[in-house]
């Protein structure tokens, strides 16, 4: 049986090798280095590099394994290997993690000096006095779990790392995070950052680390959990690995019907929010085990969307989860700043069209909606315009399937729809697309009027079906 000599090339330049490691490398010919990409890396001379594993493998695991392999297979042939690992290779450092576990060569491995005593250097931490976690960033929401700092987050070489790290944290608090780089070099960097900027301003390499002195609320490890698998089955399942944006729309569809159907067979209540009590009984708790897992699907549809757009470099998940954050906050001045709730809705679709910079309040309205859908919507905003209800005007009555004046309600209302669907088919004519043709000749109307400056409270929503 072989034998691995493993040695570590400590923190940053050559300066922080001790002597021990340079004799064991003098005195071993046949040589081996995980990676050249280290500032202490040229003092190691001639040696076989395991740089064209990352290149090739799938996963950091798979580089791992196959740096074992060749080795083992490497100390079998020659009786023994030395093998140069950055930092210390008792630290984060899976490879050696690896080496250790197996039974058919025999590994010796040698302290060396660990980027974390130039961590608490220039952190000026105690880390015990503290009680600081340290955390493999490729591992950071299973590692983290429950946990509210503070950390040093090690292994944070990429964007891609960072996001995962700011998405698993559903209340970071204000608190900086300090981004430390290149330590031990005279490149090195320490300067502070916040959550959300994590990996917008931080240009991610290889000696990059992280130390979060505290988090409002515990790292959220299901949320990741969930965002690792959906990453792993965009690479691995033949189906989910070839899906574009256009190929899951209809599935975002289905999924969001059929959590429509799981939200209508919850029983009904008259109270509403936090002021509602769990209905314990059996056909209750059934319903809602439907809802937890219809919104788990609409769950994934957002997931892997996010996910194929963070592989075409475009945007991550942790983008979108700050996008609506933000809006949603930039949105609710009455909850968030000191406006009033009284002219809330006018006060929004400014807002909302300021914000997408449009011209128009209808600007924006899906033309995809179902017919009723999209009506609705246009008469939403005429309504934010000023434009006035025509049943509102008649005393809130409708004019039900006999003929009758009758209060709107929910019965009256669906029976009206129904008389006038049934109406529609007796004369040849499609409904949807009638009530989609007046809906876009009130939407256009009022839109001409809204650019044009006029008054629209004189208007009411039949005059702007009838005027086009």
């Amino acid at each position: 049986m072989g034998r691995v000599i493993v040695v570590g090339l400590g923190p940053g330049d050559e300066r922080f090798i001790v002597e021990h490691t340079r004799a064991l490398i003098a005195a071993n010919l046949h040589r081996f280095v995980r990676t050249r990409r280290h500032p202490g890396a040229g003092l190691i001379g001639d040696a076989v590099s395991f740089d064209d594993e990352y290149e090739t493998a799938g996963t950091f695991g798979d580089v791992y394994t196959a740096i074992s392999d060749r080795l083992v297979a490497a100390a079998a042939e020659h009786g023994q290997v030395l093998y140069a690992v950055p930092g210390s290779p008792l630290v984060l450092e899976r490879s050696v993690e690896e080496l250790r576990a197996r039974t058919d060569v025999d590994t010796e491995v040698h302290p060396a000096m660990s980027f974390l005593d130039v961590a608490w250097s220039v952190l000026g931490v105690d880390p015990v006095d503290a009680g600081v976690r340290l955390v493999d960033g490729h591992r950071f929401a299973t590692e983290a779990a429950g946990e509210r700092g503070p950390l040093l987050v090690a292994h944070c070489h990429n964007q891609r790392v960072l996001s995962d790290i700011k998405l698993s944290v559903e209340d970071p608090g204000d608190e900086p995070v300090v981004v430390l780089q290149r330590l031990g070099t005279v490149d090195e960097s320490v300067s502070e950052v916040s959550w959300w900027d994590l990996d917008r301003e931080v240009d991610a390499d290889h000696l990059t680390s992280l130390y979060i002195p505290a988090l409002a609320s515990p790292v959220a490890v299901d949320l990741q959990r969930f965002a690792e698998l959906v990453s792993i089955l965009r690479r691995e399942c033949p189906w989910d690995s070839v899906q574009t944006h256009q190929s899951l729309r209809r599935h975002l569809i289905e999924e969001s019907y059929e959590l429509i159907e799981a939200i209508d067979a919850l029983p009904s209540s008259t109270e509403s929010g936090a002021a509602m009590e769990a209905d314990v009984s059996g056909a209750a708790m059934e319903a809602d085990m439907s809802l937890c897992e219809e919104l788990g699907d609409v769950l994934f549809q957002v997931f892997i969307h996010s996910e194929i757009a963070a592989q075409q470099g475009r945007f991550t998940l942790a983008d979108v989860a700050r996008g609506v954050h933000d809006k949603l906050r930039d949105r609710h001045p009455h909850v968030f700043g000191d406006a009033s709730a009284d002219d809330l809705v006018g006060r929004w679709e400014h807002d909302k069209r300021a914000e997408k910079a449009r011209d128009s309040v209808f600007d924006g309205i899906a033309a995809g909606l179902p017919a009723l859908s999209f009506a609705a919507k246009v008469q939403r905003k005429a309504t934010a315009l000023g434009v006035v209800s025509a049943f509102r005007e008649a005393g809130d009555h409708v004019i039900d399937a006999d003929g009758n004046a009758a209060p709107i309600d929910e019965e009256t209302m669906g029976a009206t729809l129904f008389a006038v669907v049934e109406a529609a088919i007796a004369v040849g004519v499609d409904a949807e697309d009638a009530l989609r043709l007046a809906a876009e000749r009130a939407r256009d109307r009022a839109r001409r009027l809204e650019l044009d400056g006029a008054d629209l409270s004189v208007e009411s929503l039949q005059g702007l079906v009838g005027n086009t």
